[in-house]
């Protein structure tokens, strides 16, 4: 309780003590909370606000800064206490009890045509719940290698591409080449191994969660869902090909040994570049790769971030002009080039700044296509299976812990009775 009433505090704080509404003086006052967190992301975001209220005197967007920790609580407790931003920005996979829980706005009558038609419907499908929409999906990005580019090029192996990936298997025999003494061919950042696995599963047919003719959702780990588990778990505990140290780590802790030359490849999401052309030493040549694919080609799950309007909010026609505004396909563009993303607008996918070879822009556009809904997406109580089955599980797995028949069972037994909590 009390850390609840702390985050609707801290809340409050951010937002002025105040919700969005109209002022005495006729004008309307929008709350946008953001979750930009880089530095040209947050710039990108702010100058678009301004630009916005520049051009609109009857609706005013003020610009709150939020924070990716702890949003599912914060936002939670915001909506239980009445003071939920008007324009909430958040993660697809953080939407479904948001949404079935009546706390956020149905956008299907309140978007313009024009950012319906420039979005693909696999994007829509990440915020559509029931028969409603919850969220604009516009920014996203797939999990690629980021690879030394002098490593590979002197151990003479084949050099993937979008159009020639490596397979699982030659991926887990090109690590264990590229290891010796000291040295990793890859390190797998896994302190929140849930979603990685997930995702990258659907490149080899996985697919973990299935709804029945009912609509309840059941949990089954089968081959395909085995494909990705069992390549780290054997990287890491019979090759040795994988560092085991780098298993609890987040990605920005790989970085240092990466750039020290201690593994060859660390799998990461496509925005971490912005870090590497920030903390790479001089003359550090690196490459971005696809990650590597299965019997479902190049397909992996991603979250896009989201922008929703809350239900509670007094203006939802102007909130989703506001929308429609912050992401016409340019301003779009420089969303994504402000968070090192890939935009979900087609029109803006088209820019040639996302179409560069430097920084591996180019490898990341060639991704896009191959992007389609995590395989979590629309699961009720998801947030408690992760946290208190998945990862517990896959922790213990990855390092040996356990065998693949317990964490078989765990995901399927344990983690059906928490799901069936939230279906009744």
């Amino acid at each position: 309780m009390r850390t609840r009433l702390l985050a609707l505090a801290v809340l409050l704080l951010l937002a002025g003590c105040s919700s969005g509404g109209t002022r005495d003086d006729g004008r309307i006052t929008l709350r946008f909370q953001s979750l930009a967190w880089q530095e040209e992301s947050v710039e990108a975001n702010q100058r678009l606000v301004k630009e916005w209220n520049a051009s609109h005197p009857d609706v005013r967007v003020e610009y709150v800064q939020g924070s990716w920790d702890s949003v599912h609580d914060q936002l939670l407790t915001a909506f239980e206490g009445g003071e939920a931003p008007d324009i909430i920005h958040d993660a697809s996979d953080d939407l479904a009890d948001f949404a079935y829980g009546g706390y956020l706005a149905d956008l299907s009558g309140l978007l313009p045509a024009r950012l319906k038609a420039d979005i693909p419907q696999r994007s829509w499908e990440t915020t559509t719940f029931g028969d409603g929409v919850y969220g604009v999906p516009f920014l996203q990005e797939p999990r690629v290698l980021i690879a030394n580019a002098t490593w590979l090029r002197k151990s003479g192996v084949r050099i993937p591409t979008p159009g020639k990936p490596w397979s699982w298997a030659e991926f887990r025999r090109i690590t264990e080449r590229l290891s010796g003494p000291g040295k990793y061919g890859v390190a797998w950042p896994l302190k929140e191994p849930v979603s990685a696995t997930l995702n990258l599963s659907l490149s080899a047919g996985g697919q973990l969660f299935h709804r029945g003719p009912d609509g309840k959702v059941t949990v089954r780990f089968q081959a395909g869902d085995q494909v990705v588990p069992r390549t780290v778990h054997d990287q890491a505990n019979t090759d040795r090909s994988a560092s085991p140290t780098t298993l609890g780590s987040g990605g920005s802790d790989t970085l240092p040994g990466f750039f020290a030359g201690r593994y060859a490849m660390v799998p990461l999401g496509f925005s971490y570049r912005r870090q590497i052309v920030q903390q790479a030493p001089k003359g550090f040549d690196w490459q971005v790769l696809p990650a590597p694919a299965g019997a479902g080609g190049l397909t992996q799950g991603v979250s896009p971030q989201t922008l929703s309007i809350a239900e509670d909010c007094p203006h939802k026609k102007e909130a989703a002009e506001f929308l429609d505004f912050f992401l016409k396909p340019p301003n779009m563009v420089r969303l994504a080039l402000g968070d090192w993303m890939l935009p979900t607008g087609t029109e803006a996918l088209k820019d040639p700044a996302l179409h560069r070879t430097k920084d591996g822009w180019a490898t990341g556009t060639a991704l896009a296509g191959h992007l389609s809904p995590a395989p979590a997406q629309s699961v009720r109580g998801y947030p408690e299976w992760k946290d208190k089955v998945a990862t517990p599980a896959l922790q213990e797995y990855y390092s040996g812990a356990i065998g693949i028949a317990e964490l078989r069972r765990r995901l399927e037994e344990d983690g059906n009775l928490v799901l069936a909590r939230y279906q009744r």
